[in-house]
């Protein structure tokens, strides 16, 4: 229960400190941190709108971001059409069930007993009519132009994983998310599916990573910045580049991580897009002092000291967690 993925609490401790450490030497010099890693290759970093419908799957999490609840595919097209007019040129969404109770598909996350296809982690014919469903809705909303993403994170053995790609293969996905701790069974799905695949955000340091590149087994590779640290993460990102591969950062959080993220992607030449989520608590812009700044699905590289960015704490305050 303390830890996430290898690596453990104690690298995610060390990360936090890196960057608390790039912050405050960012401010002592008057420089964003990006300068501290070389300067900016870029100042507009593309993004896209992650998450996109999970949180609206269930009453209690769509009533805390403040959006109607998705009761069928049809409301998928509506969701689709949304993330089109707000600017953006992407969307990832996770792998969505309605049937008897709608759901986000997720059995390699099961925690209890019961839960739907857990523990084989098969694709089952079911499943696929209503990946292909969901694709469907998504793409009449969207658009043709939209960026499609699907993360399939730990849900499926290789067989799966192949099984949904050929069925969603006609829809040209951006690129198929998933994740195994095993570079050589990703780097066979890669080949046989000859699709997109983007993985690794669950890895820590260049050695776990390095194993994977010399396996060719991802096109994008997604590095977590906080749990890396700033300074890691460019290591990686940089021995990435000396492979071929594009990078993406791990990006779920709040408004501090996607402001470290963005030195990150800004300051990298083999960046791919960035990750965002868009759906939160409406008090969200309120925890820092300066909230990213997002033009036409773009996000607008600060420069202001440090990260650009600081922690609220008296809204942190006014918001403790709920037992």
């Amino acid at each position: 229960m303390t830890r996430q993925a290898p690596g453990g609490i104690n690298s995610q401790a060390i990360a936090a400190i890196e960057n608390a450490l790039f912050d405050i030497k960012g401010k002592v010099l008057g420089v964003p941190v990006y300068t501290l890693l070389g300067g900016p290759v870029r100042t507009e970093l593309p993004l896209y709108w992650s998450h996109c419908g999970t949180y609206r799957m269930r009453e209690g999490t769509a009533k805390m971001v403040g959006k109607p609840v998705l009761r069928s595919v049809d409301d998928l097209i509506g969701l689709g059409d949304e993330v089109s007019s707000a600017g953006f040129n992407a969307l990832k969404c996770n792998m969505y069930l309605f049937d008897e109770t709608p759901r986000v598909h997720s059995p390699g996350f099961a925690r209890s007993a019961g839960i739907h296809g857990a523990p084989e982690l098969n694709a089952e014919p079911a499943l696929l009519r209503s990946l292909t469903a969901q694709m469907t809705a998504l793409r009449q909303g969207a658009g043709d132009q939209m960026g499609i993403l699907l993360d399939m994170n730990f849900n499926f053995k290789p067989e799966g994983y192949l099984q949904v790609m050929r069925a969603l293969a006609p829809f040209d996905l951006f690129w198929y998310e998933l994740d195994l701790f095993n570079p050589e069974a990703l780097a066979y799905i890669r080949q046989q599916a000859n699709l997109p695949v983007a993985s690794c955000e669950s890895l820590y340091g260049i050695r776990e990573f390095r194993r994977y590149f010399e396996q060719q087994a991802m096109d994008v590779a997604i590095i977590d910045v906080p749990w890396n640290g700033i300074w890691q993460s460019s290591k990686i990102a940089a021995m990435a580049d000396a492979y071929e591969i594009n990078v993406a950062p791990h990006n779920f959080y709040g408004h501090l991580c996607t402001m470290i993220s963005a030195h990150f992607c800004a300051s990298i030449p083999n960046f791919r897009i960035m990750e965002i989520d868009i759906d939160d608590v409406p008090w969200k812009d309120e925890l820092v002092t300066h909230p990213p700044e997002i033009r036409d699905g773009k996000l607008i590289l600060s420069d202001r000291p440090g990260w650009g960015t600081d922690i609220d704490e008296t809204v942190v305050a006014a918001h403790p967690p709920k037992r």
